[in-house]
């Protein structure tokens, strides 16, 4: 994919930063109304499971698809390149293992606890604590490795900046080496 120009890569990437902060946000959601329905589960876990349930169904994975649409658009878009970085590299897995979580272990959870609370059945709130704990942490720590950028390029990246030093020669020296910044690819602008 050739690289996005300017205006489309920055109006991607702040669709992006609000879809992933949206994500943020209906996790922080989830794990008040589950610690709410785990602190009186008599009184406030069917309003509590409920909202969880809708959160599930109607927000949750559109706007986890949303995040990793489009932070895969802006890999591919930019000079960060989706294998180029191991940080984008290993925010790309956990992002899919973040999905599959959400798909597999939370919503059926959410469903399940709010239909038995509505059918008056007694439900271990504490179960539905720990999928919106784990997914907080894990958003928190991918939010940090996309400010931090930590880990540099990857086996293919340093390839492909090799490749490009040389201008598609291999083992040839094309004179003084420039300095090149350790974490950051050059935009273009």
């Amino acid at each position: 994919m050739p690289q996005l120009p300017r205006p489309a890569r920055r109006t991607l990437l702040v669709a992006h930063v609000t879809v992933s902060v949206g994500w943020l946000g209906i996790s922080l959601c989830l794990l008040a109304l589950a610690i709410a329905g785990a602190r009186d589960p008599a009184g406030f876990a069917e309003p509590a499971y409920r909202a969880m349930k809708l959160f599930a169904d109607w927000l949750l994975l559109p706007v986890a698809l949303l995040t990793l649409g489009t932070g895969l658009l802006l890999s591919l878009g930019t000079a960060w390149g989706l294998a180029r970085h191991r940080w984008v590299y290993i925010k790309f897995w956990l992002t899919l293992v973040a999905i599959g979580l959400t798909v597999f272990s939370f919503r059926p959870g959410a469903t399940e606890a709010a239909e038995r609370v509505a059918a008056g059945e007694y439900v271990q709130t504490t179960g539905l604590l720990f999928p919106p704990a784990v997914s907080l942490a894990l958003y928190a720590f991918l939010t940090a490795v996309s400010v931090l950028k930590p880990w540099g390029l990857t086996r293919r990246g340093r390839g492909l900046r090799e490749t490009a030093r040389t201008g598609g020669r291999t083992g040839a020296r094309t004179g003084a080496r420039k300095p090149v910044a350790a974490n950051r690819p050059r935009q273009p602008a």
